[in-house]
């Protein structure tokens, strides 16, 4: 038991700070809560356009308990589970349930508002794997350097983007070709990569010592959080956003080989999981075990692998041709 804080917001930053939340997930969080606020205060988030530089709304975290919250909620996040996608909602209201569980241990609150509102059903995950020549096509794009070792260690790490992202220079053993992430619940797990990535990272690092790995291209605003300033250039931490948005911008023509460049921006590019998603299902394609590519991926189970077990298209191509009857009597 402790005094509840004075705010709402103060409630999510000891929250954060408090239950142990890894530093690669607490701007998610954060981002989560923010949006529960609103719908706490009995209003819908702004989403879109409006979202940025909204600023939250202050309450007492006391007015949770509101016996006239919960249908109110309801009704709320109804209204935005039917504009957002479903894997968005379900993990905005996971996060909020865990984090008023942890203040209701703390003796803040005593009601939880969100009983009663349901999980949404996922789509499956239809992400597909690139084929190769696409992921070669990517490596021939005209890019900085701080987008070409990114991808390459997305690709070869087989790493979430928001661990890659989470990455400071002293986290690096390039001796080793790995770094070291903090994952979800605060544990220690390694990232590897391979020669593509070796060979771009004491370029990009230019004798920098310690700070976040992948920086903006200017100074860091003021208020930006000490952690993801570089304490050497000034700069801060790239953002998932933004680097979400220079990957797909990137990659729309690659994304849409057939399509004129002047309708380049109606098109979409490519999504930065994709890159995870690739190298984990061309691993399964060349045989790798079971045992590595849950490793390599850092599931717990073998389901969570069932999604990046499908063979993409260059592989069904290779499996058709080995089995054609000409061919083989062609040797």
């Amino acid at each position: 038991m402790s005094a509840p804080p004075a705010t709402y917001t103060a409630a999510v930053e000891r929250y954060l700070t408090g239950a142990g939340i890894a530093k690669s997930s607490a701007r998610i969080y954060r981002i989560s809560l923010t949006t529960w606020g609103w719908m706490l205060t009995g209003e819908p988030a702004p989403t879109g356009p409006a979202r940025r530089g909204a600023k939250p709304p202050l309450f007492p975290v006391a007015a949770i308990d509101d016996p006239a919250l919960p249908e109110v909620l309801a009704e709320l996040a109804a209204a935005r589970a039917d504009e957002m996608d479903a894997d968005t909602v379900n993990r905005e209201l996971s996060i909020a349930r865990k984090a008023i569980g942890w203040w209701q241990r703390q003796g803040w609150i005593e009601c939880d508002p969100t009983i009663g509102i349901e999980r949404r059903p996922a789509p499956p995950d239809r992400t597909k794997a690139l084929a190769e020549n696409q992921i070669a096509a990517l490596w021939r794009l005209d890019v900085a350097l701080r987008e070409k070792t990114q991808w390459k260690m997305l690709y070869e790490s087989a790493a979430r983007a928001d661990e890659v992202l989470c990455l400071n220079v002293e986290d690096l053993y390039p001796q080793d070709k790995r770094g070291r992430i903090t994952a979800k619940g605060g544990a220690t797990e390694w990232i590897h990569w391979q020669s593509g990535t070796a060979q771009l990272l004491p370029r990009l690092i230019a004798r920098r010592t310690r700070g976040p790995l992948f920086l903006t291209d200017r100074k860091a605003p003021a208020g930006t959080p000490t952690l993801d300033v570089c304490p050497e250039t000034g700069r801060a931490r790239l953002s998932y956003r933004r680097a979400e948005e220079i990957f797909e911008e990137n990659t729309r023509l690659p994304a849409n080989p057939l399509a004129s460049p002047d309708d380049i921006e109606d098109l979409d590019g490519w999504t930065l999981h994709r890159l995870r998603h690739s190298a984990l299902t061309h691993d399964a394609e060349d045989g790798t075990s079971t045992p590595m590519l849950l490793a390599r991926s850092r599931h717990a189970s073998v389901r969570s692998l069932e999604r990046y077990a499908r063979p993409g298209v260059d592989s069904v191509a290779r499996h058709v041709a080995e089995r054609d009857p000409a061919a083989r009597r062609r040797t």
